[in-house]
């Protein structure tokens, strides 16, 4: 009778666990200083209509601030799944750092998986862990790519995002209607014409 050791499976690895670090945060100096900044502009806050004004734009800014924790789901990739995973069109809205100015618009990422896929509501949470600070959009982009890289293993990562930025559309230049779009690609839909072209066509892109 032939005899052999059976091992246990392997324990899937425990999620991941991101959360925002908000040390530091202070809503009743930001209240305060929301004031002293409008006054400083000339606008009164002693009407009854501005009078919480200052309240507001502290919470307003401290939700933008603050992206929901959640866990950075995967699982084991048993059929050795290996075509594109992609989410388009994800909503996306983010604080111009040169402005405090909100940008909006839609990004589309995408990879190639290697041994573990990623549960796909988490590809929308990862965009706005790194959306909710004061960004631009380069760096956004650049960051969303490189930290699924870094924490999936993938064969490759692509990030598009498009967006309208209220610092070029409401002041300055106007340019009503403007959008602007950055990528950035990793791994095989880099190196691989073929992965790079499927990625891109489906994103709507030139190829």
């Amino acid at each position: 009778m032939a005899t052999g050791s059976t091992e246990p499976p392997t324990p899937a690895p425990a999620p991941l666990r991101v959360v925002h670090d908000a040390e530091g945060a202070d809503p009743a100096a930001a209240e305060l200083a929301a004031g002293q900044f409008l006054e400083a502009l000339g606008i009164s806050t002693d009407s009854e209509s501005l009078r919480g004004t200052p309240g507001r734009m502290a919470r307003a800014y401290a939700e933008l601030f603050s992206p929901r924790p959640f866990d950075l789901t995967t699982f084991p990739n048993d059929e050795g799944y290996d075509e594109l995973v992609l989410a388009r069109s994800i909503p996306l809205r983010s604080v111009c750092a040169h402005h405090m100015l909100p940008f909006v618009g839609t990004a589309h990422i995408g990879y190639l998986p290697g041994r573990r896929i990623l549960g796909l509501s988490k590809l929308a949470r990862v965009l706005e862990h790194f959306a909710c600070r004061p960004q631009v959009q380069e760096r956004l982009t650049k960051q969303v790519a490189d930290w699924l890289q870094n924490q999936l293993e993938p064969k490759g990562v692509g990030v598009v995002i498009e967006a309208e930025h209220t610092c070029m559309t409401l002041r300055g230049v106007q340019a009503t209607g403007a959008t602007t779009m950055t990528s950035t690609l990793l791994g095989l839909l880099r190196s691989d014409a073929r992965s790079r072209g499927e990625f891109l066509a489906l994103t709507g892109l030139p190829r």
